[in-house]
């Protein structure tokens, strides 16, 4: 029996005699019946489909429903729900105590990540200083700008590689637990260049309040997977509270 070239219907041979012609046509339109289908698996209006792992066959993805993308997952077409852009994700939050708090296992999924300090307080005036996957060699450099009701002036190391910290708030006074910073890490995932850091803190010291701003840059190629925050010197944290988020 002659067979099609790209499904193997089953088709009349040159030989046949007429009277198989209808048993040969019941057989053909069987097969085109059946592969149609199996091409063609949809029940509902705005269902999709894609090819299976089985040869000449087709898996029906249901339409999804308002809102939803789609995406892949594990191999195969899936429906999710839609990240807005610019959104927030909690990865990690807790309390700030000890000399140091460390923030590990971060997400590589997110397009940067925004650490939020809020209430911050340390058992000695000193400074919060920061640092990535544990790293304590002189990998870092920044600059911050010091504005207060007395004066303002500009501080920090500025060149690369000069310092084993980042430095997120100057003098912090001990006591007063209202300090906030948040810093932003654009490119944490990154393999192939520094990271740069940016952010703001403000504060509330004996002179009045004291903010600023703070850039800086990790020197390391490697992906930031923990945050270290550590208190200045041997001093400790009394009181404060971190989120970590991840930013899409």
């Amino acid at each position: 029996m002659a067979t099609t070239t790209n499904y193997a219907w089953e088709t009349p041979d040159d030989t046949d005699l007429v009277k198989d012609g209808a048993a040969a046509i019941r057989t053909l339109g069987s097969s085109i019946d059946t592969t149609t289908k199996a091409l063609n698996p949809s029940t509902t209006l705005g269902d999709i489909e894609y090819r299976s792992a089985t040869a000449n066959t087709n898996t029906r993805l249901g339409i999804g429903t308002s809102g939803q993308v789609l995406t892949v997952s594990g191999g195969v077409p899936t429906w999710s729900s839609a990240a807005a852009s610019g959104s927030l994700t909690s990865l990690a939050t807790g309390s700030l105590s000890g000399t140091s708090v460390s923030i590990t296992s971060i997400s590589g999924s997110y397009k940067q990540l925004q650490l939020h300090l809020y209430g911050v307080s340390l058992n000695t005036t000193g400074n919060i200083q920061l640092q990535f996957n544990s790293d304590t060699a002189n990998n870092y450099s920044w600059a911050m700008t010091r504005n207060s009701a007395t004066s303002n002036s500009t501080s920090g190391i500025g060149t690369p590689g000069n310092a084993a910290y980042i430095n997120l708030h100057p003098a912090l006074e001990a006591g007063n637990t209202n300090a906030a910073v948040v810093i932003t890490l654009p490119n944490y995932t990154d393999t192939s260049s520094y990271k740069l850091v940016s952010g703001n803190y403000v504060g509330l010291q004996s002179t009045g309040v004291l903010a600023g701003n703070i850039g800086a840059s990790y020197g390391s190629t490697s992906a930031i997977t923990s945050i270290q925050l550590k208190a200045e010197s041997t001093y400790s944290y009394d009181a404060g509270t971190y989120v970590l988020y991840g930013v899409n």
